[in-house]
């Protein structure tokens, strides 16, 4: 009788799962909570070790002088996949492992967390990748300083449109691959496969770069272009930042809504309860 009644249940309401509510815009209980500020340490440690090993993966790249020295651009992405991977699996219990401020904007953008958290998650994150790289440089600063500090810019040959554009493109990528990875539609659809989420999340990064090191370096995450740029401090790194801003946030944006509204229907949904719910 109870399975009878929870197979009722379930065609009733159509699926066998549950979304989380919204995002408060403004929680003030968060402020209280000794959970927010663990994430928001675990936020700027994630960040802090992913910008160590992405910026000394690429300075011990350039020192070697063989052409088949180093890891290459190929290793460059398996580097920098492999450790979000870790990251992401480590953190995603306490903070999400967002480790990205466009991954955070994107999550705000559909309404997954609060502002408050959010802009936290940001500065933390910012504030860890200027960690991250400062230690690399500590650990290499001959080379570091003679090879570019892994900052982001626009390479020769290739416009400032075009590089707006791959970051765009990539942000999408990443940020798609985070709301479909969580999605908890497809965890209840799925849940016979035992599909671990930074997984794919780690790949989205790494196919990115490959694409991407050509062009721009790869940005695709404020945080690290900031990071970068703050230790190495060059014109040409600052000049080129508000692409590695802008395309990100772009990117993110039409992510989140591409995946909500679009392949989630959230909008249709809501207007539907709406129109069934019944009027006094």
């Amino acid at each position: 009788m109870e399975n009878s009644r929870d197979g009722k249940v379930q065609q009733l309401h159509g699926k066998d799962y549950v979304d989380p509510p919204p995002a408060r815009l403004l929680d003030m209980e968060e402020l209280k909570s000794w959970s927010f500020y663990r994430a928001l340490l675990a936020e700027f440690v994630a960040t802090l070790l992913f910008l160590y090993i992405l910026v000394a993966t690429v300075i011990g790249h350039k020192k070697q002088t063989g052409l088949c020295e180093g890891v290459g651009p190929l290793g460059i992405a398996w580097a920098v996949g492999g450790m979000i991977f870790v990251l992401v699996y480590c953190t995603a219990g306490i903070s999400g492992g967002h480790i990205n401020p466009a991954v955070t904007l994107g999550l705000f953008a559909a309404r997954k967390v609060s502002l408050f958290r959010a802009v936290a998650y940001m500065v933390a994150q910012c504030l860890g990748a200027i960690c991250g790289v400062g230690l690399a440089k500590s650990f290499m600063k001959h080379p570091y300083n003679r090879l570019g500090g892994g900052t982001n810019s626009v390479s020769p040959g290739y416009s400032k449109g075009t590089a707006l554009g791959a970051e765009i493109i990539g942000t999408f990528v990443l940020v798609y691959t985070v709301f479909s990875a969580t999605d908890p539609k497809r965890s209840a659809r799925d849940s016979h496969v035992p599909v671990l989420a930074p997984l794919p999340i780690g790949f989205a990064v790494f196919v990115v770069h490959l694409a991407t090191i050509p062009i721009t370096g790869t940005g695709i995450n404020p945080a690290r272009s900031l990071g970068a740029a703050v230790i190495y401090n060059n014109e040409k790194a600052w000049d080129d930042q508000w692409i590695f801003w802008v395309g990100p946030f772009i990117g993110a944006i039409a992510a989140a809504a591409y995946h909500q509204y679009i392949l989630r229907a959230t909008a249709i949904k809501a207007l539907k309860s709406f129109r069934s719910s019944p009027t006094n």
